[in-house]
């Protein structure tokens, strides 16, 4: 063996591998997803709750990893360091680019939006006519929320239509106290 090893597959940073799912067989995966969730609900918001179920779950268990393999077990503790982190980081490993935009809103410090003007998520899904306004990115939505929640973010995230589709993430008065503490040090 030389004195210089080969790093294995689960030492290499998640941005620096190339995927392993092509696009096609992604789309396929993920629209026998809705259409299995689509058959047992009734309505376009129990669909979109389904879907942010299921996101949650592929969140829950993407955390570990992302904060190993990118940050060195390090873990964000400002809030708008970890919103970074979601928008560069997480949505380039998952879905090959950065989110189009973060903002936050100007009413409430407690809302921030990220906005994707066309998610991979939405882009090979065929919607029938009576569930025209569903919006499948409600999957990536469960996964940012599973994601913030496990990292001490705790946060509500929905996705709504507008410019695009825009997740609102909605934190809990603790995380914006606990920010505030942090800047005051």
């Amino acid at each position: 063996m030389s004195g210089k090893q080969k790093a294995t597959n689960l030492e290499k940073s998640l941005g620096k591998v190339k995927p392993e799912v092509d696009i096609a067989t992604f789309a396929l995966l993920f629209s026998e997803i809705v259409q299995y969730s689509q058959n047992r609900i009734q309505t376009v918001p129990e669909l979109q709750s389904k879907l942010s179920d299921l996101g949650q779950h592929v969140g829950s268990h993407m955390l570990d990893v992302l904060f190993l393999r990118e940050k060195g077990f390090k873990r964000e503790v400002k809030l708008l360091n970890m919103l970074i982190f979601i928008k560069n980081n997480f949505w380039k490993i998952v879905f090959g680019k950065e989110a189009d935009k973060l903002e936050q809103a100007n009413e409430d410090d407690r809302t921030y939006y990220i906005i994707e003007k066309e998610p991979l998520v939405n882009r090979f899904i065929s919607v029938p006519k009576d569930k025209g306004s569903v919006n499948c990115a409600a999957f990536t939505a469960g996964m940012v929320e599973a994601v913030l929640n496990g990292a001490n973010f705790p946060a509500k995230v929905t996705v709504h239509w507008h410019k695009g589709t825009t997740y609102v993430i909605k934190f809990d008065e603790a995380v914006i106290a606990r920010d505030k503490m942090i800047d005051a040090r």
